[in-house]
């Protein structure tokens, strides 16, 4: 069972990485990496909810983690149950934002970035995650030494290409805006001080 500390951390972290979806990147249909990024593309191809997606899609990750490292699994499956819940209950209120706040699609793929990056990163820091790719970067980044912002920019990338096909240029655009805002918030708060 999570501390005190990584329930505040899971809730804050789901938020923003909720909000940063809702509220940014699914207006202009711009995706961000990983499974959230694969949710989002389910998402705009068909309509599918982008939480339940992510949650589904996280599965194999979970098993491959529980065999390998339980910790990390127990401390990242209450992350997935609520930002997946959350991602799908802020839905609703995505138009009452877009009333009140009116963003070009270059500067809401940077600020959604950014804002999503900081949820992932928080999350992160307290050994704790979404599940998904975060939580497979976060075990890869436990045998090589890499920070684990930069190896969920390379997997991001990878989405990002795919999305980028299947969608269109402009989404790859704006999608590479989103990922690169992501990684620099995802990297900041994940360094180590000294």
């Amino acid at each position: 069972m999570p501390s005190l500390q990584k329930h505040v951390v899971i809730i804050l972290g789901s938020l923003l990485i909720s909000m940063g979806i809702n509220f940014f990147l699914m207006p202009f249909k711009v995706l961000d990496g990983g499974l959230i990024g694969i949710a989002l593309i389910i998402n705009y191809l068909f309509g599918l909810k982008v939480g339940l997606i992510m949650f589904l899609c996280s599965i194999p990750i979970f098993i491959l983690v529980w065999f390998h490292y339980s910790d990390m699994f127990y401390n990242s499956i209450y992350g997935l149950f609520f930002s997946s819940f959350v991602i799908d209950f802020l839905v609703p209120y995505r138009d009452l934002f877009l009333y009140y706040v009116d963003l070009t699609a270059f500067s809401s793929s940077l600020i959604g970035g950014f804002i999503v990056g900081t949820g992932i990163g928080i999350m992160l820091r307290y050994e704790t995650s979404t599940g998904g790719t975060d939580l497979l970067a976060q075990y890869f980044s436990k045998w090589v030494p890499i920070n684990v912002g930069i190896i969920i920019f390379i997997i991001d990338g990878m989405i990002i290409c795919l999305g980028g096909l299947l969608l269109s240029a402009e989404t790859f655009l704006l999608s590479i805006l989103t990922i690169t805002a992501g990684g620099i918030a995802t990297s900041l708060c994940t360094m180590k001080l000294k």
